[in-house]
Order: structure tokens, then sequence, then C-alpha cells
């Protein structure tokens, strides 16, 4: 996740989107959780990740998920992810801090410590577990995001994302068809390659990937194919278009939201703002 700015150069047609509902199931319990925390149902989707976490007590991603909830539940009540702070680059240097919630803090850190600790015990023994991977890739892009988008530390962010990019490749490698890993691949890519050139340099001395039309490449493969990201990436991409200034794909893709997903008021206001 850091997974903001995007931009959108191939126009895909509305007839190539998936409905989310196919997607994200209404009875599979992992799918339910994610389908209540984009609908901002906070508490509920808790309830439905640690229900998950007591039925399956080595399953990292259940932990990784229910931090997912906690860092939503943040975003939404600091007003982290309203378009007007990524269309405009100004707007987002001149965000103001707001104090962190010490208690969803806590909870955020400690069931992220969890899934880690689950994760590389199933590592130690099957080392190419594409699910304790992908739980790590997920776990980093988290703290990449409350770093930059909450506590406002950019360069500490900036390491969690090259870590969550490189693991990302390595799980990519394991399984090609994890398709919710190509978004941590393209961010690192799309994000750094926004930056000039002397910047970009001196970040692949660093390590870091900086190739934005690479980057464009892999976040579409989750807008398309991903599960559990694939909502937020379509989120990403309404952003991206409403910095390109185009309108008409905005309102595509956040009437679709809006639809899927009608108790998310950030949804509801973006799409109404563009009508």
């Amino acid at each position: 996740m850091g997974f903001l700015f995007l931009h959108l150069i191939l126009v895909l047609q509305p007839e190539s989107w998936v409905s989310i509902s196919q997607v994200l199931s209404s009875s599979e319990p992992l799918d339910v959780g994610y389908r209540q925390m984009y609908n901002l149902q906070f508490e509920d989707a808790h309830r439905t990740f640690q229900a998950w976490q007591k039925d399956h007590p080595r399953d990292p991603f259940a932990y990784t998920s229910d931090a997912a909830a906690y860092l939503f539940q943040e975003f939404d009540r600091m007003g982290v992810l309203q378009s007007d702070l990524f269309v405009d680059d100004g707007n987002f240097k001149r965000r103001k801090t707001v104090s962190p919630d010490p208690a969803v803090k806590r909870k955020f850190e400690e069931a992220l410590a969890q899934s880690d600790q689950l994760a590389e015990a199933a590592l130690q023994s099957s080392p190419q577990d594409s699910h304790a991977l992908f739980a790590q890739v997920l776990a980093l892009g988290l703290r990449s995001d409350y770093l930059a988008l909450i506590q406002k530390r950019d360069l500490a962010s900036l390491n969690y994302m090259k870590r969550a990019g490189a693991l990302a490749e390595h799980l990519l490698a394991v399984d090609p068809q994890c398709y919710d890993a190509y978004l941590a691949v393209g961010v690192e890519n799309y994000l750094l390659g926004l930056s000039t050139a002397p910047v970009r340099w001196v970040l692949r001395l660093y390590g870091a990937q900086t190739n934005k039309e690479l980057g464009i490449e892999k976040l579409q493969l989750t807008a398309t194919k991903g599960h559990y990201l694939l909502p937020f990436a379509r989120l990403l991409l309404a952003v991206a278009a409403l910095r390109d200034q185009d309108r008409g794909r905005a309102r595509e893709l956040l009437g679709g939201l809006a639809r899927e997903f009608p108790q998310n008021n950030l949804y509801q206001k973006e799409f109404a703002r563009i009508q």
C-alpha cells in the first residue's frame, strides 16, 4: 500500500471491469470482512476478521486484514482519502497533521506484530508459502501508508515501500497470479517515477524502482484482476483520472464504487462532487 497519486494511460472500456460483487463474495468470511471495511463498517469488519482469527489461529493474513481495517478507520476519521488532497500536489504537501488515535494505533501495531510472527513461522516451514508472503507484503504496505499519510514521515515510509516492492517481486516469482501483489510493485515504480530526474537517480542508488510506465502496467493488473485490493485500486485510478482532468472516467469509477459500497460516504461525496 503507499498507494496514492496514480496516472491512468491505458483507458479501459467499462465492460472490461469485472463487478466487485463477483470478486468479493457475500459468503467467504475474509471477503465479507473486506466488503465491510470498504463500506466503512469498521466494527463489523473487526468482528469478522477476529472471528476468522479464532477459527484459523495460524493464519497471518487474518491479522494483517484486521490491521488494514484499523488503518482505513483512521483514514476515514482523518479525511485522508479525500481526492482534493491528491489531485493537487500542493494540497498534499500542505496537509494538516492530525494526531493519531492512540488506541487504534496500538491495536494496529498489535495486529501487525501478530501477523509478522505467524508469517515468519509459516515461512520457516514452507519458504514459498504465497499466503504468508502476501500477508508480509500487505503488512509492509500498511506500515508505509501509516507513516506517510498519518504521521507524515515520508522518508521512513519510503523504506517500507521499497521493502514491500522487493518482497512483492519475490512473491510474484512464486505466484504470478497473486494480482493484489502487483500493486506494491506498481506503486513504488509509479510514485517514485514522478520525481525529477536527479531525484530518481538518487533513489535508484538506494535501490528504489522508478519506472513510471512499468508502474502503471502493474497497477492496472490489480485494478482489473485483483481481489482484496481491487476496490482500493479503482479508487486510486479515479484520483488519477481527476489529476488528468478526465472527469468522465473518474465519474465511471466512483459511480461504480458508490453503487457497490452504498454505506461509504466518501465514494458518495466524491461522486457527487464531479456530477
